[in-house]
């Protein structure tokens, strides 16, 4: 047995439709309807550039396979953050600058990394990670 990779990270939301779209106008990642037996309503899948669902947001009333008592907000549970690879660091900042957004910046200089971290409309923390960009 081995993990391969990350497959994907699933956001609790009471805001669907703006979550989703905070995603797709921000990040750029395409916005899809989960598959059935989900619905447009309660579920939307967000793709990278290579056509792979990294995010999964559902609405609080969504059903789920494995339940648990989940409240969308303040505080995330013991997740500290979501890391994403991307490019395009300055087009970023402006993004976040041109929404007023609260974020903070890193760079490790050692590995070539700028990080950005910024928070999305559930308060759940993205890393933004750009190697070498």
């Amino acid at each position: 047995m081995q993990v391969n990779a990350l497959d994907h990270v699933n956001i609790i939301t009471d805001n669907l439709n703006g979550t989703a779209e905070f995603y797709k106008e921000f990040l750029g990642l395409e916005r899809r309807d989960a598959p059935a037996p989900l619905t447009p309503q309660n579920a939307q899948w967000m793709f990278d550039k290579g056509g792979k669902a990294i995010l999964h947001i559902n609405s609080v009333d969504c059903p789920r396979a494995f339940d648990r008592d989940v409240h969308p907000g303040d505080l995330t549970g013991a997740v500290h953050h979501v890391a994403l690879n991307c490019t395009g660091y300055d087009e970023m900042i402006r993004r976040i600058e041109d929404r007023d957004l609260d974020y903070q910046v890193n760079h490790i200089a050692a590995v070539g990394l700028r990080q950005i971290f910024v928070a999305d409309p559930n308060n759940v923390l993205l890393e933004l990670n750009f190697f070498g960009d």
